[in-house]
C-alpha cells in the first residue's frame, strides 16, 4: 500500500476544498493515487473540483518577450520572494525570455544557449546562485508564433516590464488591423490569466481526460437514483458545462460576463477587417504543479495523515 503522507493530504484538500479525514480517507481507498482520490471525492459529493488546483506553491518570476510575430514566456524559480525583487534576478529572467524567442519551449537548449559571449544561460544561473546563495532554476518556457496577425501578452501581478507572477501570450491569426488585434488579443489574454482555461478547444481535451470526467458524471447520475438511459442522457448534458469550464473557446468572456469567447472573436472579425482564429495561448503561473513544503502545516496535519 502506498504511503499516505500529511503533504499528501495537504495536497488534496487543497485542490478540493475537502475535510482532512475526507481527504485521507479516499487517498487510502484510491492507494495514494492523487487523481482518482479527486475522482472519489467527487462522486461522494465531498469536492467541487474538476481541475487542479491553480494555487502556487514557488518563488520567483515569470518573464516574457515579444518580438514581431513571436512571443515566448519562462519561469524561473527561486527559494524566496526576495530573491525575485534582486535586480540581478530580475535581469536575468528577462534576458533568458529573450533568448526563449529563438530556442522555444526547449529548456534544454534555452539553458545550453550563449548568455553573455562567456557563459550559457545554465552556467550564468549556477554563477547566481553562488552569487545570491539561494538555489535557482530554469523551470520551463514557451513559445508562439503566427504567420500573419499578432502575439499579445499580458503580465498579471506585475512586478516591472514584462515580469510578474502569472504571464500569458495569445495568438491571433489575422489579415486585419494589426492594432485592433492588439487590443483584442490583450482582452483575451486577460480572461485567460483569469479563467484558467485548460484547453483550446472540444477537440483538444485529453481523451483520458474526458473519459474520466464522462465516468465521474456517470457515477453522480446513478447516485441521484437515475436509470441507465436517463444518466447517459444526464452526462452529455453536463459535458457541455465541463466543456464550458475547461475550453478557452467554449468559456465565457470575463469581461463582459456573457459572450462566449468563440463568439467574441467572430463579432471581432466585423471591426478588424477580416476572420480571426485565436491560434494558440499559453499561460505560466509562478509554482504552478510545484510542492513546498510548509513545515507548521504539515506538523498541524501529521496526526490525522498517520492517525
Amino acid at each position: 500500500m502506498a504511503e499516505i503522507t500529511a503533504a499528501k493530504v495537504k495536497e488534496l484538500r487543497e485542490m478540493t476544498g475537502a475535510g482532512m479525514m475526507d481527504s485521507k480517507s479516499a487517498l487510502v481507498e484510491s492507494n495514494g493515487d492523487m487523481d482518482t482520490a479527486v475522482d472519489l471525492l467527487r462522486k461522494k459529493g465531498l469536492s467541487k473540483a474538476a481541475k487542479k488546483s491553480s494555487r502556487t506553491a514557488a518563488e520567483g518570476l515569470i518573464a516574457m518577450a515579444i518580438d514581431g510575430h513571436k512571443g515566448a514566456v519562462v519561469e524561473v524559480n527561486s527559494e524566496t520572494d526576495f530573491v525575485a525583487r534582486n535586480e540581478i534576478f530580475q535581469d536575468f529572467v528577462k534576458k533568458a525570455a529573450i533568448l526563449a524567442l529563438a530556442h522555444g519551449k526547449d529548456v534544454v537548449r534555452l539553458g545550453e544557449a550563449d548568455f553573455d559571449g562567456k557563459k550559457s544561460v545554465s552556467e550564468t544561473l549556477t554563477a547566481l546562485v553562488g552569487t545570491i546563495g539561494e538555489n535557482m532554476t530554469l523551470r520551463r518556457s514557451a513559445l508562439l508564433e503566427v504567420s500573419n496577425g499578432v502575439v499579445v501578452g499580458y503580465m498579471h501581478n506585475a512586478l516591472a516590464d514584462n515580469l510578474g507572477k502569472i504571464g500569458v501570450l495569445v495568438a491571433l491569426e489575422s489579415e486585419g488591423d494589426k492594432a485592433k488585434l492588439e487590443e483584442l488579443g490583450k482582452k483575451i489574454a486577460m480572461h485567460v490569466a483569469a479563467a484558467f482555461p485548460q484547453y483550446l478547444n472540444k477537440e483538444s481535451v485529453d481523451t483520458s481526460a474526458l473519459d474520466r470526467e464522462r465516468n465521474v458524471l456517470l457515477e453522480q447520475a446513478k447516485a441521484e437514483g437515475k436509470s441507465e438511459e436517463i444518466a447517459q442522457k444526464m452526462v452529455e448534458g453536463r459535458l457541455r458545462k465541463f466543456y464550458e469550464e475547461v475550453c478557452l473557446l467554449e468559456q465565457i468572456f470575463v469581461i463582459d460576463n456573457e459572450t462566449k469567447i468563440s463568439k467574441l472573436l467572430e463579432n471581432a472579425a466585423a471591426d478588424v477587417g477580416a476572420p480571426i482564429v485565436l491560434k494558440e495561448y499559453t499561460r505560466f503561473q509562478l509554482g504552478e504543479g510545484i510542492e513546498k513544503a510548509e513545515e507548521d502545516f504539515a506538523a498541524e496535519v501529521a496526526k490525522v495523515a498517520n492517525g
